[in-house]
């Protein structure tokens, strides 16, 4: 089997040709343009094929997806909103070739169950925190997606932070709350004057009061969204990634406390809340290995 990966998301897209074990081989990546989007995954994919007969692609994108469908409706990509017939793109531009698509969250929680943080692991939660919020589920080994393919978007758990209207049209959403660009709106509209994630966690970690409290809020809120998703999956491992989640103790330390305090049955006691280990290869590597697997 000759197997490609693709990820699509809001800020790049990315594709590689995968091992025998659905780890990405030779990465390639471009940013995600305004327009297009579909015309750049077509230069990717061939790039990355290269003069290979593929037999096998596994996509993952942003959401909401239709594996039944096959469309990609991603919040973050605006000309694909009505739904993008992603899978069938695919399959006319490899004919021979099985595809199967995927949530994005769901990639990194395949990914990391299998080369990464979940290794050994049956039962796991993924979360990736950056310009939005996703995640994924895997429940006695198996990734699992759902009626339409987006089970365990905890992005749109509803916080009792949440004061703000979410992309998705709904108020509250942990999105609106946690992720990276949330929390910096937060931070402005209370006097801090900085311009990004990068630059909030570094006032955080300098000591700046208000990018401390900032941070405070979104590993809170972080938390007791977690435990009450362990609550409904019964999972003994979260495992956390993306961007923002690299911005250390003032938002984990937080994180933990909270879930700690929420996880109150007895069969949360043992909850773990880690970082993920695959870095911004995990949702690549997921798509790899839903491409490899039977």
């Amino acid at each position: 089997m000759t197997a490609l990966a693709l990820d699509v998301g809001g800020t790049k897209l990315a594709a590689t040709p995968v091992g025998d074990d659905g780890t990405p081989l030779a990465p390639l990546s471009v940013p995600t343009p305004p327009a297009g989007v579909w015309d750049a995954a077509v230069a990717l994919l061939r790039r990355a094929a290269g003069d290979r007969t593929i037999t096998a692609v596994g996509i993952a994108s942003a959401g909401p997806v239709d594996t039944t469908a096959g469309t990609a409706s991603p919040i973050n990509i605006a000309e694909w909103a009505t739904g993008f017939p992603l899978a069938d793109a695919v399959q006319a531009l490899f004919p021979d070739a099985r595809v199967r698509l995927i949530v994005d969250g769901a990639a990194a929680a395949l990914g990391e169950q299998r080369h990464g943080a979940g290794r050994g692991t049956a039962d796991l939660l993924s979360v990736v925190l950056s310009t939005g919020i996703g995640g994924g589920l895997v429940l006695d080994g198996r990734v699992r997606t759902g009626r339409s393919g987006n089970a365990g978007h905890v992005g749109h758990m509803t916080s009792a932070f949440g004061v703000d209207q979410c992309a998705c049209g709904a108020t509250g959403c942990i999105e609106t709350v946690a992720s990276g660009p949330a929390t910096v709106r937060w931070a402005r509209r209370h006097g801090w004057t900085g311009t990004d994630a990068v630059a909030l966690c570094a006032d955080a970690a300098a000591g700046n009061r208000t990018a401390a409290t900032a941070l405070e809020r979104a590993g809170t809120a972080l938390g007791q969204i977690l435990a009450s998703a362990a609550a409904l999956t019964d999972v003994g491992l979260v495992v956390v990634g993306g961007g923002f989640a690299q911005a250390g103790p003032p938002l984990w330390g937080p994180m933990q406390a909270a879930a700690t305090r929420y996880a109150r049955l007895s069969f949360l006691h043992e909850l773990r809340i880690v970082p993920a280990e695959l870095g911004s290869l995990g949702t690549l590597t997921g798509a790899g290995v839903l491409a490899i697997e039977p």
